[in-house]
This record gives structure tokens, sequence and C-alpha cells, in this order.
């Protein structure tokens, strides 16, 4: 990133979580959707920054990166795509799905090195920020389990009908889909209209994620935010898998 673009950035005050972010149309077009650097993870400010179309990514040793990028990569939930492999997978009893059962065990699994990469962006600070927001009631997880060990799950934040997905992990082939496509299920039965991908990967286009300008995304978050927030913890009350 060159010099000149971190001078244009507005740096946030690490002592004033309520801050406002700046307009979205400020945020840089490359890196695309960077608008702000610094500040805190505190719930205050995570929670304001989500409402407001924005999110945390950025790596150790890096300062706070803040993010609205256009477009921008989101599911409809009752519109996943299921391939037949996965249909065949969905259906099978080997596996169990629980919801809000094993935040913090999600959330470090994420956080762990995957083959090709260099580090991770979940820190440790971002890993205790969403650990608080998870006991407070706006983030969650979903976990699928076979023979007792965990084996894939997705973790992320709910306000009003928008689920904002964070990451997933797989320790077993479709290990973190199985968590995907049950979490977007109960979510589509609750009548949630937004479950937002934020960065898109072939990983999430497979699963039916298409990108919109960010502008139609604003529409659809505000008009998410004006429902009651379900807080957590959540558990199903659609039938899912209790196999092994």
């Amino acid at each position: 990133m060159r010099q000149s673009e971190l001078i244009r950035l507005p740096w946030l005050d690490p002592a004033t979580p309520e801050q406002v972010f700046p307009p979205l149309e400020r945020a840089l077009t490359d890196p695309n959707g960077l608008i702000a650097l610094g500040g805190d993870l505190s719930p205050t400010r995570l929670l304001n920054a989500y409402r407001h179309g924005i999110f945390p990514w950025y790596s150790r040793g890096e300062p706070i990166m803040w993010w609205s990028p256009n477009p921008r990569c989101v599911f409809t939930p009752d519109q996943i795509h299921v391939s037949r492999s996965l249909h065949k997978a969905l259906n099978k009893k080997d596996y169990s799905v629980t919801l809000d059962t094993r935040f913090e065990t999600v959330i470090q699994a994420c956080a762990e090195t995957r083959s090709g990469q260099r580090g991770t962006w979940i820190t440790a600070e971002m890993v205790a920020a969403y650990t608080r927001l998870h006991y407070e009631g706006w983030a969650h997880s979903a976990e699928v389990w076979r023979d007792g060990s965990l084996v894939g799950g997705i973790y992320g934040v709910a306000i009003g009908d928008a689920f904002f997905g964070e990451s997933m992990f797989s320790r077993v082939t479709n290990g973190s889909k199985l968590a995907f496509v049950w979490l977007s299920r109960q979510l589509a039965a609750w009548g949630y209209t937004l479950l937002d991908g934020q960065v898109p990967s072939p990983h999430l286009y497979s699963l039916g994620a298409v990108d919109i300008p960010r502008d139609r995304f604003m529409e659809i978050l505000t008009a998410a935010l004006q429902h009651p927030t379900r807080t957590g913890p959540w558990t199903f009350d659609i039938k899912v898998p209790c196999g092994k």
C-alpha cells in the first residue's frame, strides 16, 4: 500500500469506540474497500461497524484494518446452492450438527494456519474480541460432529435479520459446507434475509454466493436491521442430523 493511501485513510481512536466511521464512498478502490485504520475491537465498535457494512480484516503486526468492499459477496439464506455430492453428504446419517456449543473451539480452528498460507488473519486479538461478542449473544457458531469429534464449523455475527459470516473450517470432506448449509437453513426458517460472505472466494461461489453493488448491499442491510436481533445462545428448531 502506498504511503499516500495511508495518509488519506482516517485513523480511529482506540479510546473512542463509539466513533463514527467515514462514509462508505470514501473507501479505497485499491485495495478494494479499505476505509479506516486503527481503533479497537470492542463490542461497541464491532457492532457499529457491522451495522454500517464494515468489518475488520488484518494480519498480525498490522494495524486493525476496516473494510467495505464494492461489490459485496452475499447469499440469500433460502437460496444456497447444493451440489449433487453435497446433497448426498447432507443426507447421510453419520454426523450431527449443533449451534453455539463450541464457539471458542470453532474460532480457534478457523484461526489455524492452512496449507499454502503464511499465517492467519484471525489473530489472538480477533479471537478474544469475537469470543466476547459470543458471550454477549451477538456471535454464533455452527458445529459438525462425527464420532464425537468436531470436524467442521462456521462462525459469524448476527444483527437484526442479517448474519455476517466470518470464517469456516473443515477437517473432513464437506465439513465446513455441512455447517454452512444447516446454518443457512435455520437462518431461512427464522426469516433472515441476508447472509454476508464479505470477501469472495471460489468456495463461497460454489455455495451460491453472488456479488452485488455496495449500495444494494446497504439497502438490504438497512432493511434487515429493522428487525429484532435474535441473541444467543442459539439452538436449532428445524430437524437436523443427530447421528454419530
